[in-house]
């Protein structure tokens, strides 16, 4: 499938992914500066947008709905789970995950088959999102910070994952389409023995 809006040379997403040039990793460090800087208050409308789009997307994910939850995601998006605590640089440091919209796409996939061995049975989760924050940085690029905790059930073992969000998202077709999503875990460094849940 080609998209009209990406350059040629990326439209054949066996053979690249979107984000493996030198722009995209310079544009990735702006957003994780931005991610960490003090923003001034939202209004309550662009707030209330902001938590809003969390509520659906976490939705989505806790029903395991998960082409709903794909089809937010812009066509050169970044879903990123850092294993350094509050990103690092992941062209020198491994990451628990780093899904561009082809890997996203294999990942609900696969986990749609109900043959994934890691997810029989598969994850029942519900997250709460708090401490939501907003800026924008011009009228097509809103950034969107908040905290999450995540309870996950699966063979009966209870499972709780902490951490912040950083969610970049760029105004597509009359819509937010998610262009970053960086999940920070509190414990990122640490072992964990199965991260095949959707954050």
């Amino acid at each position: 499938m080609k998209i009209s809006h990406l350059p040629d040379r990326y439209a054949d997403t066996s053979a690249h992914s979107y984000h493996v040039d030198a722009d995209w990793y310079d544009e990735l460090d702006r957003y994780r500066e931005i991610l960490v800087d003090d923003w001034p208050a939202a209004s309550l409308e662009d707030w209330h947008e902001a938590q809003s789009f969390l509520t659906r997307e976490a939705v989505l994910i806790d029903e395991g709905r998960f082409n709903d939850w794909l089809d937010l995601f812009a066509g050169d998006c970044l879903y990123w789970v850092p294993v350094t605590p509050g990103g690092g640089d992941p062209r020198t440091e491994v990451s628990h995950a780093f899904d561009d919209h082809r890997r996203l796409t294999d990942r609900v996939y696969w986990l749609r088959t109900g043959l994934a061995y890691s997810q029989l049975p598969a994850s029942r989760t519900r997250r709460l999102i708090t401490g939501v924050e907003t800026t924008d940085l011009d009228d097509e690029i809103r950034i969107i910070r908040s905290n999450f905790l995540i309870h996950e059930f699966r063979a009966g073992v209870a499972k709780t994952y902490a951490g912040w969000y950083g969610h970049v998202l760029q105004r597509r077709n009359g819509g937010w389409r998610i262009r970053v999503k960086s999940v920070n875990l509190i414990d990122s460094e640490q072992y964990h023995e199965n991260l095949t849940l959707v954050f």
